[in-house]
């Protein structure tokens, strides 16, 4: 079927089955141009909790589409591309958590939002990359085991010197790749250019940074500031967003180029199917999903 076929189907079964299409900032451009809300996980998550529709599909990770299904267990959420994992979630196990919580007792565990259902059950508490330095100060202990990313564990203990920040050794191998000589080049091409990265990169190249934030940050930042060039240090996903959002503004990405190899499974045939056979249904054990559903709604709060 060729692409234009493709998106008028979509459209159709979409409206025929009550669903609602959802794609992460790091979808390829057009199953971000086919969605219905374009973010962040935990805001498309959320996004989805406030619709009333009968069929979610969420075009990004399976943890992701696992936290749509913990805040709406009514709805039946797709995943179009089973295979789509996300490789720090995979990291930390549930048995793993319940271990560091034995060893460090008057701790508390804040799982970071790219984890799967069964370490946020785990959990006390759950973060976002653009919330996670507010959470951990808002926790009354001051011991925090902070998992699966240790990048952004780093990245809170930085800026809360007065925690005792305890990481869990998972990196999300997209940004754990990004060096400080990728921005210093980058920065040599395009010298008036602001750097933004993510609190996932490495110490190192968060320390040059003009501005560290989560992807909704980014696309915040990108919008309000007064500078006309950008270099992007994330997955170069988003930056079909940036352009489409800001045409009068130039966007680079660094080199190599950073890609999620996990983000870019979905295609519009997938979609498609998804919606068609209402196929790849996530579904989590409900004793487990009241659990992880405690840890999100304390970070809600």
């Amino acid at each position: 079927m060729e692409k234009e076929k493709i998106i008028e189907q979509i459209k159709k079964l979409k409206k025929e089955k009550k669903a609602i299409i959802l794609a992460h900032n790091y979808q390829i451009g057009e199953i971000q141009d086919i969605a219905d809300f374009v973010g962040d996980s935990l805001e498309l998550s959320k996004k989805a909790a406030g619709v009333s529709c009968r069929i979610i599909v969420f075009c990004g990770v399976r943890f992701m589409a696992e936290t749509a299904k913990i805040l709406s267990p009514e709805k039946k959420v797709l995943l179009p591309k089973k295979e789509a994992g996300c490789p720090l979630a995979d990291m930390i196990k549930a048995e793993e958590a319940r271990e560091l919580k034995q060893m460090y007792p008057d701790a508390e565990i804040v799982a970071y939002v790219n984890t799967n259902a069964e370490v946020k059950a785990e959990s006390d508490i759950c973060c976002t990359s653009a919330n996670a330095v507010e959470v951990a100060r808002k926790i009354k202990v001051e011991k925090i085991i902070f998992v699966p990313d240790k990048n952004l564990a780093s990245y809170v203990a930085k800026n809360l010197p007065e925690k005792r920040i305890i990481p869990f050794q998972g990196y999300c191998y997209v940004h754990d790749k990004i060096k400080k000589e990728d921005i210093a080049k980058a920065k040599e091409n395009h010298p008036d250019a602001k750097v933004i990265v993510h609190p996932e990169c490495r110490p190192e190249v968060i320390e040059i940074a003009d501005m560290v934030a989560s992807t909704g940050g980014m696309i915040r930042f990108a919008k309000e500031s007064p500078a006309k060039k950008f270099i992007i240090g994330t997955e170069e996903g988003i930056i079909h967003r940036l352009k489409k959002e800001n045409p009068e503004k130039e966007f680079f990405p660094i080199f190599p180029l950073p890609v999620c190899k996990d983000m870019k499974l979905t295609t519009l045939e997938d979609v498609y199917l998804a919606l068609k056979e209402e196929r790849y249904e996530i579904e989590i054990e409900e004793s487990i999903r009241k659990k992880a559903k405690k840890a999100l709604d304390r970070m809600l709060q």
